[in-house]
């Protein structure tokens, strides 16, 4: 296998991979900015803020769902390179709708621009489902077999470190709307014209019949992915990863403002460790996997994850808030004596997190032939999408109930030992 930076110095992989990179960043600026908005700008109540957070995860997921087995059906029979194409043009009306209700928020209303924003990210959450299965069964097609794992991590870690980008920017300009409405159709262009570049991705094997029906389709295409052991197993654990991830974003941002007790920026800072984690993590698994594609690190990473939680929601109780009606800044945040053993833990939760889920990827695109990895990916959107959804409204739930944040990273430290048996199972399932 080559080193797998060096894929990004090839034509078929290089603008894929820019084209995905812009679009993460792009996605995350938004809602984080909207996120960040609503919570330091807007509400004022602990609960109010969960909520709002957990409808727009739960927003941004439903699409998942519905759309997955369409979506998957799609890029097994057009051109792949084509679809991005249309997914990147349609990216920019909905930045478009993004960025008005943005502005709209400014001038006093409400319900206009709620409505808009809470609708820009179900659409983003569409566009997000298109992309998502070709993102990875487009490299079995542009890659050979050994150089996919270290495609697929290149992938997640590029993700990832656009997800920080885009958090930190988001943090920075989140109070002026009309900076991020510009920024945000601004990529979404320069999104359009990188996925020019896409290399053609034409239609493996026999012409599908497409069935428009979400509730059939997902049905069977669900049915038709999960008689496979191994990917059965790998999809029910990548479906908890992302599930305990639903819970952490959910929580963070009124965790930042009300435990820790910090503003904005800090709530920015925090989610970039996390994205920054995740990216290295995958990184560090492909080096030790050396291009393999196994689970075996996997059940011990998810472990280490969960105590990686429970770390973090100890450090956070010892915690000194700031005094009554302030909130620290960054750098009075980085002062705090217990400010590096809170990033320090959440880091390790994301490096973790990272090293658990990337070659669960890898199993998804290299189990079954090349004609069926799109709709392999969009079922185990499916599922994940069921299970992320689930996880937000319980979230919305739990919260309801006067569960707090800091209570609920106790639930996600029990999830990732569930996490840790499926993962086991696979293990041994492909032995």
């Amino acid at each position: 296998m080559i080193n797998s930076l060096g894929l990004l110095k090839r034509r078929r992989f290089l603008p894929l991979f820019v084209t995905q990179f812009l679009g993460a960043f792009n996605d995350n600026l938004f809602k984080t900015g909207m996120v960040l908005f609503a919570t330091y700008e807007v509400l004022a109540d602990p609960r109010q803020e969960s909520f709002f957070n957990a409808l727009t995860a739960a927003l941004f997921i439903l699409p998942f769902f519905l759309l997955s087995a369409l979506s998957g059906q799609l890029a097994d029979t057009v051109d792949k390179a084509r679809i991005i194409r249309i997914i990147k043009l349609a990216e920019i009306g909905i930045m478009a709708i993004g960025g008005a209700g943005l502005l709209l928020a400014r001038t006093g209303a409400v319900t206009v621009p709620i409505v808009l924003m809470l609708t820009a990210v179900m659409l983003l959450g569409v566009h997000s489902t298109f992309f998502g299965p070709i993102k990875y069964a487009i490299l079995p097609q542009h890659l050979e077999e050994d150089d996919v794992l270290g495609g697929t991590g290149l992938v997640e870690a590029g993700t990832y470190l656009s997800i920080l980008l885009g958090t930190i920017l988001a943090g920075l300009i989140y109070r002026s709307t009309l900076v991020v409405a510009g920024t945000t159709i601004l990529v979404a262009v320069l999104g359009l014209a990188v996925a020019q570049k896409v290399p053609p991705a034409p239609r493996l094997g026999p012409p599908l019949k497409l069935d428009w029906n979400p509730f059939t389709a997902s049905w069977r295409l669900v049915s038709a992915t999960l008689h496979i052991p191994r990917l059965f197993l790998a999809i029910c654990a990548i479906s908890f990863f992302w599930t305990i991830g639903s819970v952490l974003i959910v929580i963070f941002p009124p965790l930042v403002k009300n435990v820790l007790t910090a503003d904005a920026a800090t709530a920015s800072v925090v989610l970039a460790i996390f994205s920054v984690g995740v990216a290295i993590g995958s990184v560090v698994i492909n080096l030790m996997l050396k291009g393999e594609i196994s689970a075996r690190y996997a059940p011990a990473s998810v472990l280490a994850m969960g105590a990686a939680v429970l770390a973090f929601w100890f450090v956070a109780g010892l915690w000194v808030p700031a005094p009554a009606g302030t909130l620290y800044n960054v750098g009075e945040f980085m002062s705090h004596p217990r400010a590096l053993l809170v990033l320090g833990t959440l880091l390790g939760v994301a490096i973790f997190g990272g090293m658990f889920v990337v070659p669960l990827y890898a199993f998804l695109t290299t189990t079954v032939t090349k004609d069926h990895t799109a709709r392999t990916v969009a079922a185990n959107n499916v599922v994940n999408a069921g299970a992320m959804t689930a996880g937000s409204l319980g979230v919305a739930g739990l919260v309801g109930l006067g569960v707090t944040p800091s209570q609920l990273l106790l639930l996600v430290a029990a999830m990732c030992v569930i996490s840790a048996w499926i993962a086991l199972q696979l293990h041994r399932a492909c032995d």
